[in-house]
């Protein structure tokens, strides 16, 4: 590679990178990161790491031009074939650069429905129950006024006139008007002849006011809709709802565009406190709200002005970055977060693409990283009010667990790590298109019978895929129970490449890469130490509150996760505690459903803030009991398999078989 010393002290000497296969371009500065230059590109190249370099997810093919570094943690077999790093490499020349398939991102499947594999229950929201009920009773409403025309003697103010006609028809009280409404109401009053609509934000305690915040010529109370959105640290999804039908017309999701500054909430924490960071996040993260919106807004068939309410809900990193609140407190200790209640605002306010009379509901957490999308969970789920001893679990990067009832509940979030995302391994990926779904062995020849997600040549592992790997790999005693592979046995998809046993899943001639894709020892301790995060956390907090897994009357598993998890298989590595299946109900999205059923019901928004009174929060990390939990769970599927008697009994046939 030849001197570029001179260049590098050119700071005005530019370069364009072209972007394939997306066809796009861009011109930056020499000796810019390549990673950088596809952030301002607007091309997603994965990248969990940070840009250290250490995941090895973000390859790309260098095709014509010149890049410095980028190729030192890679093998031979890939710089000779032209790959390099993005997050290592420095453009030193105009480039041409390709985004394989295994680098991109795929979000095609996000909006595909889950078809869970298990045999736990469905949660099913009874929106009809509401009804009978009397409980749909929206956050925002619409009044339709026929008020009589001013004259000579009848010259009160337009406002004050509103006001009456609200309190004499409708028997409205309580009433303040929003700024914008005074401003319009001379020229809609009029338009139709003082026959006006006026939608009106009911306030979350009942001795609170009823605020005017729009005011429509005409009839339009048949036109009332709302959002319901989940803002996800990998995901957002949207929904817009009927408020007078109780109707889910339509809804969509994608990636968060945060994503590409990092995988998880620290790895955000840390870039939101570089200068211009938090802005930049909040920036991304609002474009990706709009991109969803126009979506469900579109496929709903009607106007944005229409919609009078946006839920949203999300974890407490996800929450501040979304107002641009700096979040750098949450990491540290005491673990502070800014705010667990946030007023309702105007949508359009922190640049969400609604009218200005939209108002944002923020569903409210209990602690740093227990946030709002868990709250929302157990509204949605229904936790709060059953009597019944529950544990709620949103497995993720972030696990959150939640045990109790209707009198009681205690709640903490353990940091399970990025592997059940497909993170931290070394074919992971996201479930999309192309990852390994399902995994069987033949237990003589130990040949494997692979299943990827739309039937196609596979790219990579998905968490869903690899807990089933890892568990078909373990009960047919390819590994032992420190995920350990047995070196004897007469195959050669074992084998040791790099100081590093692995097992070889499917030949690179059979897969979308050009590689063979493999699940090694690292990667399966990686999935060993998040399980055992998750697992022990429970445990944890069960001790705390004085109780044991046999006190348990249900599971509750939350996230867009859960759908695609083998329940055996989860509970054969001790990802969960071993339980029957009808005692297990899977709630898809809690967070959005909990946004969904705040948007129908004010009466359930609330109840929230009681809620989040009674849930007692522990910090994991200064509770001494959950190393030692933790410690105990690092073994497939833990050191005490008296708790997992099932699979011990399976084991024990396979043997004496």
């Amino acid at each position: 590679m030849s001197d570029h010393s001179d260049i590098s002290g050119m700071t005005d000497q530019k370069y364009s990178v072209i972007f394939q296969p997306h066809n796009k371009t861009i011109e930056v500065n020499a000796g810019e990161n390549l990673i950088r230059a596809a952030m301002e590109a607007g091309v997603h190249i994965n990248a969990s790491c940070g840009g250290e370099g250490v995941c090895g997810k973000c390859r790309i093919i260098l095709e014509k031009g010149e890049l410095e570094g980028g190729t030192d943690k890679l093998s031979n077999e890939d710089r000779e074939k032209g790959y390099y790093l993005a997050c290592l490499s420095k453009i030193r020349s105009d480039v041409v650069v390709r985004v394989p398939v295994e680098s991109n991102v795929d979000s095609s499947v996000l909006n595909i429905a889950a078809s869970p594999r298990h045999t736990a229950k469905i949660k099913q929201v009874r929106l009809d129950t509401l009804k009978e009920q009397g409980m749909l009773i929206p956050p925002v409403e619409k009044k339709y006024l026929e008020l009589p025309v001013p004259t000579t003697q009848d010259n009160l103010a337009d406002v004050t006139r509103l006001l009456n006609f609200l309190k004499i028809t409708h028997d409205e009280h309580r009433l303040v008007v929003d700024l914008n409404v005074i401003r319009e109401i001379p020229d809609i009053l009029r338009k139709d002849d003082f026959k006006v609509t006026a939608t009106i934000v009911r306030p979350v305690r009942e001795d609170g006011k009823n605020q005017i915040v729009n005011l429509e010529p005409g009839d339009t109370t048949d036109r009332n809709f709302a959002v319901a959105m989940d803002i996800g640290t990998t995901t957002i999804y949207g929904e817009v709802l009927d408020l007078n039908s109780g109707e889910i017309l339509s809804q969509y999701g994608d990636f968060n565009g945060q994503i590409s500054y990092g995988e998880d909430v620290i790895s955000r924490i840390m870039f939101a406190e570089k200068e211009g960071g938090l802005l930049t996040l909040q920036k991304k993260v609002v474009e990706t709200i709009n991109k969803v919106l126009e979506k469900i807004i579109k496929r709903a068939n009607i106007k944005k002005e229409e919609i009078t309410t946006i839920t949203l809900a999300g974890n407490s990193t996800m929450t501040q970055l979304l107002l641009a609140i700096n979040p750098g407190y949450i990491r540290r200790a005491p673990y502070v977060p800014a705010s667990i209640l946030y007023p309702p605002f105007s949508a359009s306010e922190i640049g969400i693409n609604l009218g200005h009379h939209a108002i944002a509901l923020l569903y409210p957490g209990v602690s740093s990283y227990v946030g709002g999308d868990i709250v929302a969970g157990v509204m949605g789920s229904g936790m709060y009010q059953t009597e019944k001893l529950t544990l709620f679990m949103d497995i993720g990067t972030n696990a959150e667990i939640v045990i109790g009832n209707k009198d009681w509940m205690a709640c903490t979030a353990c940091s399970a790590g990025p592997a059940f995302e497909g993170g931290g391994i070394t074919f992971g990926m996201r479930a999309a298109k192309g990852a390994i779904e399902d995994f069987s062995i033949d237990p003589v020849t130990y040949e494997p019978m692979i299943v990827t997600k739309g039937s196609v040549r596979p790219k990579g592992i998905c968490g869903s895929g690899l807990i089933t790997i890892v568990a078909v790999l373990f009960e047919n005693g390819l590994i032992n129970n420190r995920g350990k592979f047995n070196q004897d046995l007469k195959t050669d998809r074992i084998r040791e490449k790099e100081g590093i046993w692995e097992y070889v899943l499917v030949w690179k001639d059979a897969t979308q890469i050009d590689r063979d894709i493999t699940i090694t020892e690292p990667d399966i301790d990686n999935l060993i130490r998040a399980k055992g995060a998750m697992y022990s956390g429970a445990m944890t907090l069960l001790e705390e509150v004085g109780l044991s897994i046999t006190d348990i009357e249900q599971i509750i598993l939350a996230g867009g996760f859960g759908s695609y998890v083998d329940l055996a298989k989860a509970m054969t590595i001790g990802l969960l505690p071993e339980t029957p299946p009808e005692k297990v109900i899977y709630l898809g999205n809690g967070s959005l459903l909990g946004a969904k059923m705040s948007s129908f019901t004010n009466l359930l928004r609330r109840n929230v803030g009681e809620v989040v009174k009674m849930m007692t929060n522990f910090e994991l990390s200064e509770t001494p009991s959950y190393m030692d939990h933790y410690v105990s769970a690092l073994f497939l599927p833990h050191t005490e398999m008296n708790y997992f008697p099932k699979l011990q009994e399976r084991m024990n046939a396979r043997k004496s078989g």
